[in-house]
C-alpha cells in the first residue's frame, strides 16, 4: 500500500491532523491575509471574511471524497534527482507520466491552475467564484509552506516519528501561535512569475524538511513527558504535551512562525496578483455580494448552519 494513502487512512483514527497546517492555522492564514489587501480588494474580501476563514479547510475535506484531490496538497521533492523535475507541467508529464506525478504530488502545478481560475473569475467579476477560489487557493499556498508537504517522509513514517506532521503544523500553532507569533507580514506584492515563485516556496519547504525531522529526533525530553491527555469538546484526547511542544518549538527556533507568516503574506500576494492580472476590476458593493443563502437544519435537537449552493 502506498504510504501516502496509508497516512490518509490513519488520520481518521489519530488525534493530531496529518493534513496541511490543521484547521486553526489554515483558517488563521486566510483570515489574516485579508487584512493585508488594498482597500479596492478589501471591499469584497472583508465582507466575506467569515466565509474565507471557515472555508479555508474545504480542500482538506474534499480529500475524502474526491480521489484527485489528495495529490494537490503535496509534492515529494526528494523522490526526484536534483534538477531532474521540469517546472512546466507539459514537460513533466512527458518525462514522468501523469500517473507518476500524481503519485508523488502536484501541488506547485495545481497552484498555477488555481491562479488561472481566480484570474478568470476576477475578469468575469464573478464574486461567488472569486471568494470560493480564493479560499481554496489560500489553502494550497499555505500547504506549500509546510516542509513535510514537500517530503516523502511526510509524517515521519520512515523514521519512527509518526505524528510529527501534526506536531509541527497543528499542535505548535494551536498551542503557541497566538501567544508568541508575530504575524506582521507587510503589504502584498505583485508576483511577476507565478511558477517560479511557487517553486521557490516548495523548494524552501523541502530543504527545511530534514531540520523538522532531525530536531524532533534529538529532543531531550523524557518519554513519559511526551504525551498528555486533554479534554476536547467533552472527550479526552491523547496529544503532544505542552512541555514537549514548547521544547520542539524552541529547538526549531522561529521556523513555524516564519513559514506561517510567510504563508499569510503569499496568500494575500497571490490574490492581489490575480486581481491585477485581471485588470484590477472594481469590487464595489454589488460585486461584494455572495450568492449563497444560509439555511438552518435541525439535527438531533440542535440547529446547524449549512451553505446552499
Amino acid at each position: 500500500m502506498h504510504y501516502r494513502f496509508l497516512a490518509i487512512v490513519l488520520i481518521v483514527f489519530i488525534p493530531l491532523s496529518t493534513k496541511g497546517w490543521g484547521f486553526f492555522a489554515h483558517q488563521r492564514i486566510n483570515r489574516l491575509a485579508v487584512f493585508l489587501l488594498p482597500p479596492e480588494m478589501m471591499v469584497l474580501y472583508k465582507s466575506q471574511l467569515e466565509y474565507l476563514t471557515t472555508h479555508a479547510t474545504d480542500a482538506d475535506k474534499r480529500r475524502y471524497i474526491v480521489p484527485a484531490e489528495g495529490p494537490r496538497h503535496y509534492i515529494d521533492l526528494d523522490h526526484y534527482k536534483p534538477n531532474d523535475l521540469p517546472r512546466k507541467w507539459i514537460y513533466a508529464v512527458t518525462k514522468f507520466g501523469e500517473d507518476s506525478l500524481n503519485a508523488y504530488g502536484i501541488l506547485p502545478w495545481h497552484i498555477s491552475v488555481m491562479m488561472e481560475r481566480l484570474t478568470k473569475a476576477f475578469m468575469e467579476r464573478d464574486s461567488k467564484q472569486i471568494i470560493k477560489l480564493s479560499a481554496d487557493l489560500g489553502h494550497y499556498i499555505a500547504d506549500a509552506h509546510v516542509p513535510l508537504h514537500a517530503c516523502s517522509n511526510h509524517n515521519g513514517q520512515f523514521t519512527g516519528q509518526q505524528g510529527i506532521h501534526g506536531l509541527w503544523e497543528s499542535r505548535i500553532p494551536e498551542l503557541l501561535a497566538d501567544q508568541t507569533f508575530n504575524y506582521f507580514a507587510g503589504k502584498p506584492v505583485y508576483i511577476t512569475d507565478i511558477s517560479a515563485t511557487t517553486w521557490q516556496i516548495v523548494t524552501e519547504s523541502g530543504l527545511a524538511a530534514d531540520t523538522v525531522l532531525r530536531k524532533e529526533r534529538t529532543l531531550q525530553v523524557p518519554p513519559d513527558q511526551r504525551y498528555a491527555w486533554e479534554n476536547r469538546k467533552g472527550k479526552l484526547v491523547r496529544t503532544y504535551s505542552t512541555a514537549y511542544t514548547r521544547a520542539y518549538q524552541a529547538a526549531l527556533g522561529n521556523m513555524v512562525e516564519r513559514r506561517m507568516t510567510g504563508a499569510v503574506h503569499m496568500v494575500a500576494s497571490y490574490w492581489y496578483t490575480a486581481w491585477v492580472n485581471a485588470g484590477m476590476p472594481p469590487l464595489g458593493k454589488e460585486e461584494a455580494r455572495i450568492f449563497l443563502k444560509e439555511r438552518v437544519l435541525p439535527v438531533k435537537g440542535r440547529m446547524i448552519g449549512r451553505q446552499e449552493e
